[in-house]
């Protein structure tokens, strides 16, 4: 098992809630995680037919079997469990009794939310860090084979060809959970709306381009949008709330998850056409901002990242406050750290004014310095600054 940096985290709820749940997306390696750290606890996955048919005939039966607690795996898929568990773990207060993990966060957290409020720990797991593969540590592994193939574990830890692999979790993911959380008719055409959010990768999400596009309604588009969202494949970044000053742009940034998965999506099958692809840029902005956000889920924060873009087309790839201040920080996906790049960083942070920290500058090199002002970093450090920094 490839080592995750979610473990401690895990291990922290353990010892102060009844309950941990992990969300995530499909194959992002919760169950694993969750196996590895609870060797102890027996496993159930509720995608079982024979053992969720048990549980919603004669739950107190069923769980009358795990009276020390279990992993339920898919726990979303017996909405009733969550009711069950909340008078369990009322009558039993024992830490890190019950581990559930779900690959649709909206269904799981909805039943956390409801019923097991205050009682359970909740965390996220996604694709792997670039510090969780063994083959970038060991620098076998560069940024464009590294952006190609993705962090899924299973890319890591199998012989199989990431376009063969994609190709199955996609025709998996459209059957299983687009038909379990909508009646989506149409998979072809919400496979091509998956495409062209693939397309739009790094970019202002717009709903009625993307909609027409589609051939679908704006409604849809945003139904559609939101199962994308709750599966763990894109995320929707929000921009700065606070305006200095100046006129907004309020509409929120699209980024996958995983940019495997873009390129997959894109038609992208090699490191060569990927190095001259019109979107490698917005590729790898969006590795960097996945990067972002597994580091602040890994460590049990909140996302709580967020770009600034005003009317005058001044702009900041993320924005994050630390403390009173905010920390900005701009993305380019050149190797070589130019003039033009610092002067870009030192502009992102200019609308800050003086709450604004020193500006980091993340680029597709390798160069790590202090230039002007600006904190340069190269991408594979990227992981260690982030879980570093507070």
């Amino acid at each position: 098992m490839l080592a995750r940096y979610l473990t401690s985290t895990v291990q922290r709820l353990a010892a102060s809630f009844p309950i941990v749940t992990i969300t995530g997306p499909r194959q992002s390696g919760k169950t694993t995680l969750a196996r590895t750290v609870f060797a102890d606890k027996p496993y159930v996955t509720l995608e079982d037919p024979l053992e969720r048919e048990f549980a919603q005939e004669d739950p107190r039966g069923f769980l009358a079997r795990f009276a020390n607690g279990a992993i339920f795996d898919e726990a979303q898929r017996w909405p009733a469990l969550f009711s069950h568990l909340q008078s369990r773990v009322d009558e039993d207060r024992r830490a890190g009794r019950f581990i559930l993990t779900g690959s649709q966060q909206f269904g799981l957290l909805v039943g956390v939310s409801q019923s097991l409020a205050g009682r359970a720990g909740i965390t996220r797991l996604l694709p792997l860090m670039a510090g969780e593969i063994p083959a970038v540590a060991e620098k076998r592994l560069g940024i464009n084979q590294l952006m190609l193939t993705g962090g899924y574990p299973a890319l890591h830890t199998q012989a199989i060809l990431p376009q063969d692999w994609f190709a199955s979790y996609v025709a998996t993911y459209v059957e299983r959970d687009v038909r379990q959380v909508m009646n989506v008719q149409d998979l072809t055409t919400f496979q091509r709306f998956l495409r062209l959010c693939a397309g739009r990768t790094g970019q202002l999400l717009n709903f009625t381009g993307l909609a027409s596009e589609a051939g679908i309604s704006q409604t849809t588009a945003r139904a559609w949008m939101s199962v994308l969202e709750s599966s763990g494949l894109v995320h929707l970044l929000p921009p700065y709330h606070r305006n200095f000053g100046k006129r907004l742009v309020k509409t929120p940034k699209l980024y996958f998850l995983d940019t495997g998965l873009a390129c997959w999506l894109l038609g992208i099958r090699s490191e060569e056409v990927l190095a001259l692809h019109p979107l490698r840029g917005e590729l790898f902005e969006t590795w960097v901002v996945s990067e972002f956000l597994k580091s602040r889920y890994n460590l049990g924060h909140s996302p709580d990242l967020y770009f600034w873009r005003d009317n005058n087309g001044v702009e900041a790839d993320i924005v994050f406050e630390v403390d009173t201040r905010l920390q900005v920080v701009e993305i380019k996906s050149g190797q070589t750290v130019t003039s033009d790049y610092i002067k870009a960083g030192k502009r992102a942070a200019a609308f800050a004014g003086e709450v604004a920290l020193m500006p980091w500058l993340v680029h597709g090199g390798d160069d790590n310095y202090q230039r002007s002002g600006v904190d340069v970093i190269g991408w594979r450090a990227l992981g260690e600054k982030l879980l570093s920094s507070k």
